[in-house]
């Protein structure tokens, strides 16, 4: 499914003691996207809405019916920049 606005994409970020970790080892941030939205949508809108480079996507729904996506980003210090930005720290 196509979006034209990525804040209809994007729900918000999920802070976690597991996105803590991956945010720190591996350089990827966990989002709550719209259930519709396909891996290139979201890919777009978090290019578009933060103005960095995304490296990789994974999906999955959990049983409360919410999409996550833990996105990778090219820089490790691009998630944490994005974090801070975020008010994940």
């Amino acid at each position: 499914m196509r979006f034209k606005d990525p804040y209809k994409i994007i729900l918000y970020p999920l802070q976690t003691e597991k996105g803590v970790r991956l945010r720190e080892a591996e350089g990827k941030l966990i989002f709550v996207v719209d259930i519709k939205a396909d891996k290139r949508a979201i890919k777009k809108a978090i290019e578009n809405l933060f103005k960095v480079k995304v490296k990789s996507i994974n999906t999955l729904i959990n049983l409360k019916g919410e999409k996550k996506a833990y996105v990778g980003f090219e820089d490790n210090a691009k998630a944490r920049d994005l974090a801070t930005q975020l008010g994940q720290v």
